[in-house]
């Protein structure tokens, strides 16, 4: 039945076509052009065997001696090929071998050396060839390696020739390719994250150990990734992170036997913590890249706001105060809104982490020389501090004095009668007292009243501390560069950042400053303000010295620190009313802060009930001349103040009066003197306020009649009342981003009647016009503008002609023809 099959399975070769000569083919020229474009895809025609083919096709069975001939001939072309390379062997040693012709062959060794494995295999089997000594089973094994070794040859072959043949439409496709499994992969990763953060979310003591797996996927090379796997292990550490800082099991602890639920819920918060500190510090890492600085910075932030009572507080703190000063904003306004939130909400962390962000910005100010962004002192304004907080401490002293008097005096009293029983368990009650207070604290971190006064003591310490030292640097890179007459780059911040959020610092919190201290801040903010913005002796503007807004803040505190402490206090003010008085002078808009202005008006001299009265004529004069030089919000603003200080002082409104001029009131100084550095040294009541006058023509209404109302005061009558209006409510309503007006139309509207009627008038009072004496004139007229004109061109001509002459002249000059004849 096999061989029957297998005769049956037997297809013979198909049949060759007829033979046709050369001569009777015919090629067109398409066939031809379609060849010479494609010549590569023709290469496999120049490979055909088409021996092989015609052999297999002919059908002619090949008999013994066909096969032994065909066998001689290869060896024939082997030896021929190898040449000199073989030696003869020695008849005696090896026998020859007869052929059918009747010749004797003698077997034949290669001179190169045989100790590698193929050619020792090589040489078995040319032995096995020569000796004509094959088995059937050498032969079977022999074909298949042959089969086998031409199937490889036709694998690699192909193979090659699609590497040569590759086109750029190949390798666009290989990239789509690749697009489309790294989206197949990113969409993957990003499911996955989901599914993990779902199962935390709805089981995390179950399902805590895909914390792992998402970190895992969080350190993948693609950003979008990394940025995706951060945020979503930081929604789930908000949510499954508890109330309650983890401790975690002493070693004696463990040995104990307990329960399946606390082993269980131990496990739970080992594997929560080691989770959240591995995170922490991969955002640590993640922080310094420029790639993930932000997404890393939001991170730390969050947690810090979201979970400030956890484990490892101490470090997100350092890291988010390390960026306070970031110069990118987007991370610096991260890092001060929860340091904010910190100082606001001390209830989450009983107001521990506040001493430490306090303690670590001041560092931080001492390490980078005061040169910081404003934002990173800004946040202090934030902190609430109670009120007297060192009476309260001294009355807690007192009481706990008396209180552990008492107790001492019960306990020498009640040591007599009780037992040595007694006392053992007293003392036993005491510890477990004490043992469960440390622990409830441990737990809720709610410190106690003495504990948190002590805390807001650091604190308040820690503040004072920076801002003097930032006043002590201002103060002396102001004397560097006064004495050097080279000006200074300023630096990244600016030359002086932190001086205004510390001054305001300052006059928020003066109520809680020592008493001993007010008088050295007084002395540095006199040697601040009195600081000038112009070098003597080289006369060019220096970098390092104060504007006039920062050395009128400096004014402005000084005032703010007498009136929180007016009944300790006794210090005279006169210099800064000095300073207030210059600086008026070297304000500019553009430059300078008008609302600082404005607040140094209000504060200094609207709100002052105590004033010289040679002083406010100065002050009265000086702010009249100052409003005509600026614009609407800041004359706006001088004339308010003016109108209050005339409001209060009567004999100051003499300088509204022309004939008298202020004569009989002007002291000792007969002369006004308008460049005087004091006031009280001006003479400003010898003069008169005739820039009211000029204000009245103001384009500005408002400005108008408030100086038509300044002006029309009366001198006589003691008008006691004064103006609702602020100067710094008059700059913000008539700043240049909200001044809006229409001037008013004054001109006023006539009936039609009485419009007919003077127009009735006014055309009959009318004289007639002679045209004939009016055209006569006309022509005077034209006639001399012609004569212009014409005396003009004459004049033009007479200057060409004389051009060409002179022309000439030099012309004959240089001719040698000339100079012969001379």
């Amino acid at each position: 039945m096999g061989k029957s099959r297998r005769k049956q399975k037997t297809i013979p070769p198909p049949q060759l076509p007829p033979d046709v000569p050369e001569e009777d083919i015919e090629f067109s020229d398409e066939d031809l052009k379609f060849v010479e474009e494609n010549t590569d895809y023709a290469r496999f025609v120049t490979r055909i065997d088409t021996g092989a083919i015609n052999r297999q096709c002919s059908l002619k069975p090949k008999t013994v001696e066909d096969k032994y001939q065909e066998e001689r001939s290869k060896k024939k072309a082997q030896q021929e090929g190898k040449g000199n390379n073989e030696i003869q062997v020695d008849p005696v040693d090896v026998l020859p071998v007869k052929t059918l012709d009747g010749k004797l062959h003698y077997r034949t060794v290669l001179k190169t050396s045989k100790l590698a494995d193929g050619d020792t295999e090589e040489l078995e089997k040319d032995a096995f060839e020569d000796e004509n000594t094959l088995n059937k089973s050498q032969r079977r094994a022999k074909a298949k390696k042959s089969k086998k070794e031409a199937k490889k040859q036709e694998k690699e072959f192909p193979e090659e020739i699609v590497q040569e043949e590759e086109t750029p439409q190949a390798a666009v496709l290989a990239e789509v390719k690749e697009e489309l499994s790294a989206e197949e992969t990113f969409e993957n990763k990003k499911n996955k994250l989901a599914e993990l953060g779902m199962q935390l979310l709805s089981d995390p003591e179950a399902n805590i150990k895909s914390l792992k797996e998402m970190l895992e996927i969080s350190k993948d090379e693609n950003t979008k990734i990394v940025k995706l796997g951060l945020l979503s292990v930081l929604a789930v550490f908000k949510d499954i992170i508890p109330g309650y800082r983890i401790r975690l099991p002493t070693e004696k602890e463990l040995e104990m036997k307990v329960s399946k639920e606390v082993k269980k819920t131990r496990f739970y918060e080992s594997t929560l913590l080691k989770a959240y500190k591995a995170y922490l510090q991969k955002l640590v890492v993640l922080e310094k890249q420029s790639v993930y600085n932000q997404v890393a910075t939001r991170c730390l932030c969050t947690l810090l706001d979201a979970v400030p009572h956890f484990n490892y507080r101490d470090n997100l703190l350092i890291s988010v105060v390390r960026n306070i000063s970031s110069p990118d904003e987007v991370v610096r306004r991260l890092c001060c809104s929860t340091i904010r939130s910190l100082f606001s909400n001390e209830g989450k962390h009983g107001g521990e982490l506040t001493v430490q962000a306090v303690r670590l910005i001041a560092d931080q100010v001492k390490s980078q020389n005061c040169q910081l962004h404003p934002n990173s002192i800004e946040v202090f304004m934030s902190i609430r501090f109670d009120e007297d907080i060192g009476k309260r401490d001294r009355e807690d002293e007192n009481k706990k004095y008396r209180k552990n008097n008492k107790r001492n005096k019960q306990e020498e009293q009640n040591q007599v009668q009780e037992n040595e029983r007694k006392k053992s368990k007293r003392e036993m009650m005491s510890k477990i007292r004490d043992e469960v207070a440390a622990d409830y604290k441990g737990v809720t971190y709610e410190p106690d009243a003495m504990e948190r006064r002590k805390m807001q003591i650091e604190t308040l310490s820690a503040v004072f501390e920076t801002y003097f030292r930032i006043l002590r640097n201002t103060m002396y890179s102001i004397g560097e560069s006064t004495e050097a007459d080279t000006a200074t780059n300023p630096g990244a911040f600016g030359s002086h950042p932190l001086l205004a959020p510390c001054l305001d610092g300052l006059a928020k919190f003066t109520q809680q400053l020592d008493l001993d201290y007010i008088g050295d801040l007084m002395n540095y903010l006199k040697k601040l303000a009195s600081s000038s913005s112009v070098s003597n002796n080289s006369k060019q503007k220096n970098s390092k010295l104060l504007t006039v807004s920062e050395r009128l803040r400096c004014c402005l505190v000084a005032f703010k620190v007498m009136r929180s402490n007016l009944n300790a206090l006794n210090v005279d003010l006169q210099d800064f009313f000095v300073q207030l008085y210059n600086l008026l002078l070297e304000y500019r808009p553009g430059r300078d802060s008008g609302e600082v202005l404005a607040e140094s008006l209000k504060i200094m001299l609207c709100d002052d009930r105590h004033q010289d009265m040679q002083k406010t004529a100065a002050f009265v004069k000086r702010l009249a001349t100052f409003a005509l030089c600026f614009g609407c919000a800041e004359s706006m603003s001088a004339l308010v103040t003016v109108k209050n200080l005339l409001q209060r002082n009567v004999k100051c409104r003499n300088l509204l009066e022309n004939d008298a001029g202020g004569g009989s009131v002007s002291g000792s100084i007969a002369k006004y003197q308008p460049y005087a550095t004091d006031p009280n040294l001006s003479g400003a009541l010898a003069t008169v306020l005739w820039e009211l006058n000029l204000l009245t023509k103001h384009y500005h209404p408002a400005i108008s009649t408030m100086a038509s109302t300044i002006s029309g005061m009366n001198t006589s009558q003691n008008q006691t009342f004064l103006s609702a209006v602020t100067p710094q409510q008059a700059f913000a309503d008539y700043s240049l981003a909200k001044e809006s007006f229409e001037p008013k139309n004054e001109s006023r509207k006539l009936n039609n009647k009485l419009k007919r009627e003077s127009c009735g008038d006014e055309t009959k009072n009318v004289p007639e016009v002679d045209m004939v004496v009016l055209n006569k004139k006309l022509r005077e007229s034209f006639t001399i503008l012609r004569d212009i004109e014409e005396d003009e061109r004459v004049r033009m001509e007479k200057k060409k002609l004389l051009k060409k002459q002179i022309n000439v002249v030099k012309k004959k000059l240089k001719n040698p023809k000339y100079k012969k004849k001379n």
